[in-house]
């Protein structure tokens, strides 16, 4: 039986994000994040519902781009205020462990079901460490959104490739000859 923790469901909004923002988004590509992330069954995406998606996609960027908590909080009770519904238990009809849903419905459209789960994960994780539970990559031709709940100093980069990008780059600044001419 499929459990749901509010880390799982974060990070499965940030793989959406890249996945609709980033890439070639296509009915396929972002059935195949949802089956990596548990979801079963027949999914009934259409090429709307991916366009709905990468709408509410861009909104969650920006949260994940606050710069302080207190922003990201801001945003995200505006997406709340905006979107969500009444909080219900479900289990999917017995498919999963009991979990909340923010959504008008198990049937809720999948702009509604991605734009509200994710928030409500973002807003959790913001409210149990205090920071922003993300960031946008810091390398120069990146941007990408990632997820950051570990503890620590906040990540920049989304990865540690674009990490070592960054870091080739401004040693290459620094110790490349310069010209006086």
């Amino acid at each position: 039986m499929k459990v749901h923790s509010t880390k799982a469901m974060a990070a499965r909004a940030v793989e959406l994000c890249v996945a609709l923002l980033y890439e070639p988004a296509s009915v396929a590509s972002i059935t195949r994040v949802l089956r990596e992330h548990g979801e079963t069954g027949e999914l009934d995406l259409g090429a709307d519902d991916v366009t709905a998606m990468r709408a509410a996609a861009a909104r969650l960027r920006e949260v994940l781009g606050a710069a302080t908590a207190g922003e990201a909080a801001a945003l995200l009770n505006r997406l709340l205020a905006e979107s969500a519904r009444a909080p219900r238990l479900t289990s999917h009809e017995g498919s999963s462990s009991w979990h909340l849903h923010v959504d008008s419905g198990d049937d809720a459209p999948w702009g509604e079901w991605f734009l509200t789960s994710s928030a409500m994960a973002l807003a959790v994780l913001l409210a149990d460490h205090q920071r922003v539970p993300g960031g946008l990559c810091a390398a120069a031709r990146c941007g990408r959104p990632f997820l950051d709940v570990g503890g620590g100093s906040p990540r920049r980069y989304c990865s540690t490739r674009c990490a070592t990008r960054e870091r080739v780059a401004a040693h290459r600044s620094r110790t490349s000859p310069t010209s006086d001419t």
